[in-house]
């Protein structure tokens, strides 16, 4: 062991130090001012046309250029805010700078390590006891381009010249980042990850990490950074799929949105479930048990059941007169000819719709005594489809269907749901025009799966020079396989005279979309449904999966990850486990481990280092009283979050236990404990880093009434 850090003995020593580190930063930030203008420049000038000339060769790296040129100025603005934020000073005597992106000097020498190379992750393994090469590490505070503050820690000090020991200032960064207030949004905190989470954030890309932490642990802030390690490890794969990020709740995502720019990466889109599909609006809420019956593996079937519904043979056969007769086992047998086909609905149609088509020309052609040739075959069935009498007869046997016509009915429609979802056709059952749910989205997006467009896209008015260029492209950079391109929407790229759209703008727009990496949050909220609609969208399973089984309220939610993960990721997961709490006071976190052995009996709470100066405090109010209660409590310093019953939250202008999930708060007050489930009670509680103020009209639950 070493020994304790030796501080720096008066303010002269303090002074140089902010002197010399000033310097440095200044010269980073004006590094950083050349090659953000030279960006801009560049992809300014990528399409002025001066000396581009008219070729696709032309156009191709004009595109190339420009989209390369503007990925990297964007990346160049997020990083301005704690551009450095570190140092490394190891025995022979090098010194490393860490920062949220790497720079170079003009002649290629580094003046500032991006926090994900290889060489930067020391400054967060390092410790006393296996210090590496490491002597000192240096955490740098800084407003704006101003440094405002260092911290030390000597991991090696007998490594420590005599010079190196009476520069030594500070203290441990850590403590104090976990002292500082909260700002509503989630710090970036690279300076002050630890080892633990470290090991999560390098973790390989291949395959499914769960990591699975209480709260407090610090896994949203490994996950979204091992979403910046892995874009920054591997771009060439994943920059132009982009990473999707699925949080819990929109107050969630805007909590954590500055955190991905702020570490140098751009091409990330944020959602909830709710927000999967493109240009729907889910405002409205279900009841537990039409979530749990939406939410089941089930439903997948239900949804094929309903499918299958709107996919009929009439049982007599048609007969319109003038010849125009097909049997019932001609019409059964095109219906089942069309579904072995396993296209999606919509673009099976045409070929049931013909070969009816065809069969009602046939009769018709032998009842008039004419041959049906060839040219007979191509113009019949055409004119025949235009009459209205053919088409009123033929379109309702399998209807061209969007994915909300089709739930609409379903969940409207009490014989198809007694048909289709027997077991749960009462929890289903809903009045005409609801609105749309958070559960009905996954449902949604497997009814589009199921249904498909209605044939092959084709665009409008293509070059087939521009068509055969983008080709060739593909098959030079052998992206011919690439799911997200095809020559047809590369040629319409290289045609677009418009803004630049990021891959994040696009991939946000588009429902189809691949993504390189996808980060669930809170995800033991989601059902089996939302799963299939998350993998969806990932078809490598590259995924960080973050979430606590103990804090599970959905009705459909996880209650093991083996259980939920295994039917869709069989083999292809593995776990990491985050065990120390650094958000909630020790006195807090001991009422919530009360609470947690009886939400979850045998689940082993994170053990929490925060000393805590403020014990939790009940003050009981007299029936109504909560809004005034409320009104008369102090305000402190730092940010207040107000959790209450879903019953309340609304009247009290407060969040629900749904709504606070994954944020936190300097203060917390939890109104009127006993009327929440187990679960809900220990994630309120959790959300605090500094106080806690339970009202209550009804006694406490037992398991705080003896602890306060």
């Amino acid at each position: 062991m070493s020994e304790p850090p030796v501080t720096a003995r008066d303010s002269s020593t303090l002074a140089a130090a902010l002197r010399t580190e000033q310097a440095h930063l200044t010269r980073l930030y004006a590094r950083l001012d050349t090659e953000r203008e030279r960006a801009r420049r560049t992809a300014d000038g990528a399409h002025d046309g001066a000396g581009s000339g008219g070729t696709h060769q032309a156009r191709l790296e004009r595109e190339v250029r420009a989209r390369e040129a503007a990925r990297h100025a964007a990346r160049l603005e997020a990083v301005e805010r704690g551009l450095c934020f570190g140092r490394l000073d190891e025995r022979d005597g090098t010194v490393h700078y860490i920062g949220r992106t790497g720079l170079t000097d003009e002649t290629y020498e580094p003046l500032l390590l991006d926090w994900r190379a290889p060489a930067a992750r020391p400054f967060y393994t390092a410790t006393p006891v296996h210090p590496g090469p490491v002597v000192r590490r240096r955490h740098l505070h800084t407003r704006g381009r101003t440094l405002t503050g260092l911290d030390d820690e000597a991991l090696d000090l007998a490594g420590l010249d005599e010079s190196g020991r009476r520069t030594l200032v500070g203290e441990a960064a850590l403590l104090a980042a976990l002292d500082r207030e909260r700002t509503g949004r989630m710090g970036t905190a690279v300076a002050t990850i630890q080892a633990e989470q470290d090991r999560v954030i390098r973790s390989p890309l291949r395959g499914a990490l769960v990591v699975q932490g209480g709260p407090g642990t610090g896994k949203t802030l490994a996950a979204l950074h091992r979403a910046a390690y892995l874009l920054f490890t591997h771009r060439a794969a994943l920059e132009r799929r982009g990473v999707l990020v699925i949080g819990p709740n929109p107050g969630f995502l805007r909590y954590i949105e500055e955190v991905l720019p702020a570490l140098g990466e751009t091409e990330v889109v944020l959602r909830t479930v709710a927000e999967l599909l493109p240009g729907l609006a889910a405002t409205g809420t279900d009841d537990p048990a039409a979530a749990f019956a939406k939410g089941g593996p089930w439903m997948a079937g239900v949804l094929r059941a309903a499918v299958a519904a709107h996919q009929t043979a009439p049982a007599e056969g048609l007969d319109l007169g003038e010849g125009l007769r097909v049997s019932a086992r001609a019409c059964a047998e095109a219906r089942d000819a069309a579904r072995g086909l396993r296209l999606p609905h919509n673009r099976a149609r045409a070929f049931y719709l013909g070969t009816l088509l065809d069969a009602l020309a046939i009769g018709q052609a032998l009842t008039l005594g004419r041959p049906y040739d060839d040219e007979e075959a191509h113009y019949a069935p055409r004119e025949l489809w235009e009459r209205p009498d053919v088409r009123a007869a033929l379109d309702p046997l399998w209807p061209r269907l969007t994915p909300q016509q089709l739930l609409e009915r379903l969940l409207t429609d009490r014989e198809l749901l007694a048909s289709a979802a027997p077991e749960h056709a009462t929890a289903l059952l809903r009045p005409p025009g609801s609105e749309w749910t958070a559960e009905d989205v996954p449902l949604l997006d497997e009814a589009a799966e199921l249904l498909g467009a209605e044939g092959p896209s084709a665009p409008t008015g293509q070059d087939p020079d521009e068509l055969a260029f983008a080709q060739g492209v593909l098959t030079i950079t052998g992206q011919t396989d690439d799911a997200l391109l095809d020559s047809a929407a590369l040629a319409e790229r290289f045609r677009d005279d418009g803004p630049y759209r990021s891959t994040a703008e696009r991939a946000a727009a588009d429902r189809t979309w691949a993504y390189g990496h996808v980060v669930v949050d809170e995800a033991q909220e989601l059902s089996a449904m939302a799963w299939r609609a998350v993998l969806r969208r990932v078809p490598t399973t590259s995924l960080t999966i973050v979430g606590d089984l103990a804090q599970t309220g959905s009705p459909a939610g996880a209650r093991s990850w083996a259980e939920t993960l295994d039917p869709h990721l069989p083999g292809r997961w593995r776990e990491e486990r985050l065990t120390v709490n650094y958000r909630t006071p020790e006195p807090v976190m001991a009422l919530a481990a009360a609470v947690l052995r009886t939400a979850v009996p045998g689940h082993r709470p994170p053990e929490s280092i925060r000393p805590g100066t403020e014990r939790p405090r009940a003050v009981r109010v007299p029936a109504g009283g909560f809004a005034a209660a409320l009104a008369r409590l102090p305000v402190g310093p730092g940010t207040l979050g107000v959790i209450a019953p879903d019953a309340l939250a609304t009247e009290l202008d407060a969040l629900t236990v749904a709504d606070a999930k994954g944020l936190e708060f300097d203060a917390v007050v939890v109104v009127e404990p006993a009327a929440l489930a187990p679960r809900d009670l220990y994630v309120a509680l959790t959300r605090t880093t500094r106080s806690l103020t339970l009202l209550h009209h009804r006694p406490l639950p037992p398991e705080l009434a003896g602890l306060l």
